[in-house]
């Protein structure tokens, strides 16, 4: 096995701190003083009724990371994704979802705001009570007010277990700042998950999707405010049914953070994401009828690269950060057998550097900062 952070000119790293086996799922927001916020999942292993919100800060002038403070906090339900999000003159909004065990089709979507940037939070409420909703990446402000904010459907036959291979992806959009939202779905988005939108120059928007099928990093435009959507298809970069994150920097310049890894490269599945979770209930795993694809788990989670394209995402170079093997067969943090990079997540901070934040291995949350030259 190799382990090798990449040569970067000035390049910085640092570990967040937790006192978890389980760290997963990062996500960053940068403040205007520099203060860096992150945001992740922790507890002894996804799926279980421990997992629960972290949230921890950096100071932009020591580059430390303050200890961690637990927000969320349901003995019944495991508590992912948690996601950060605050539009002009705002309160901070802290988005996850809650689940019951290894089941996605049971999640719902909860909230709690700051008006302090992050010090002190409101009360837990339930944004979304519809079950299998689930959220990965932040919303979207668009010139006219609209927020829009990008979920996917996590979807179970009857009796089965859920393992991914119905979810489908929608835009919730709110004229109100998020007191009411309608509904547009993302058509023919089967497989494709955890929808990033961004903005791009000509008012258009492109968003960039998982692929439940472990091949590629689907991609899907919309010319009229997300309303209505492309149906998805395939781009140039492989994926691995891991996460991904994408931003527009100032320069007008988009890059992407995520493994170029895919099932065409490797044998060895997983059934699962929850494989090793025991959730007491009577629904059998599902059998793959004639024609129908099947979700594919288990493909490396490494290296961790970048992506960068000068022409609005219909061509890319990638910048490897971090090289490993990967491995990702189990989710088991006690024992420390998982060496994944998965779920980046991306920002430019004001002084224009950019800082990556990743899941380090299913232990830790590992940050990078980068210089923006490093990227050019």
């Amino acid at each position: 096995m190799s382990i090798t952070e990449i040569a970067i000119a000035g390049r910085q790293d640092s570990f967040l701190p937790t006192p978890y086996p389980q760290n997963h799922a990062a996500n960053l927001l940068a403040q205007p003083d520099g203060t860096l916020l992150c945001t992740w999942f922790a507890g002894t292993q996804e799926g279980k009724a421990d997992i629960s919100v972290l949230l921890s800060r950096r100071d932009p002038s020591s580059g430390t990371w303050s200890e961690p403070v637990q927000l969320s906090d349901d003995p019944t339900r495991s508590e992912q994704n948690p996601i950060l999000f605050q539009a002009p003159n705002c309160p901070l909004w802290l988005l996850w979802t809650a689940q019951l065990a290894g089941n996605q089709d049971t999640a719902i979507v909860r909230r709690r705001l700051s008006t302090d940037g992050g010090h002190s939070w409101g009360p837990i409420e339930t944004l979304i009570d519809t079950p299998g909703t689930f959220v990965r990446q932040p919303p979207v402000v668009l010139a006219n007010g609209d927020w829009l904010l990008p979920i996917f459907h996590c979807i179970a036959r009857a009796g089965e277990k859920w393992v991914g291979s119905h979810d489908t992806s929608a835009v919730l959009i709110s004229g109100d700042q998020g007191r009411s939202w309608t509904e547009h779905a993302v058509p023919e988005s089967s497989g494709c998950v955890h929808m990033n939108i961004q903005l791009l120059g000509d008012g258009s928007l492109l968003a960039l999707f998982r692929s439940r099928w472990a091949d590629f990093i689907h991609a899907s435009r919309s010319q009229d405010g997300g309303r209505s959507w492309s149906a998805p298809t395939p781009t140039a970069l492989p994926n691995n049914n891991s996460s991904i994150q994408f931003v527009r920097l100032t320069s007008g310049e988009l890059v992407v953070a995520y493994n170029p890894t895919s099932a065409a490269d490797y044998s060895e599945r997983r059934a699962s994401l929850y494989d090793e979770i025991d959730d007491g209930d009577s629904r059998v795993d599902p059998v793959a009828k004639d024609g129908e694809r099947s979700a594919v788990w288990g493909v490396p989670r490494g290296p961790m690269s970048l992506a960068v394209s000068t022409d609005e995402g219909q061509s890319w170079r990638r910048l490897d950060v971090e090289a490993g093997d990967g491995y990702c067969l189990t989710n088991n943090s006690t024992e420390k057998l998982n060496r994944e990079y998965s779920y980046p997540s991306l920002v430019q901070a004001p002084d224009g550097d950019l800082h990556l934040a990743f899941t380090y291995f299913r232990q830790r949350i590992k940050h990078v900062r980068l210089p923006l030259a490093a990227l050019r």
